[in-house]
């Protein structure tokens, strides 16, 4: 179950910057020389609901995973700026706070 909800989360914090990059554009077509609507229409309520799912996918990977309330607060604030969910999705694997740490590549050294 803990690997399912972690992969939900990955999926969600991608999810959610991808919905990021949409109502961005959609905003840029709002305010620029076309001025339609349509984008944030549609990536709004996307992005709205993503940041939600997201959310709400922090905390119980935080319950999950016994994270301090100090990650799990700066997971929760990623969901503002543009794009940092994924950010704190590679930072967290690279840790270990999502399952088991991503091997760390060491150059090869000479023998003998």
């Amino acid at each position: 179950m803990r690997e399912k909800t972690t992969r939900l989360f990955v999926a969600a914090a991608i999810a959610e910057a991808c919905s990021w990059a949409g109502l961005l554009a959609g905003m840029a077509v709002k305010y620029g020389p076309p001025h339609n609507q349509l984008g944030v229409q549609v990536f709004g309520p996307i992005h709205g609901a993503l940041f939600v799912v997201y959310g709400l996918l922090v905390l119980v990977v935080a319950r999950q995973r016994r994270w301090s309330l100090w990650r799990t607060a700066v997971a929760l604030a990623c969901a503002v700026p543009p794009f940092a969910t994924v950010l704190f999705e590679r930072w967290a694997r690279r840790r270990g706070l999502l399952g088991e740490p991503a091997p760390v590549e060491r150059p090869l050294t000479p023998v003998g």
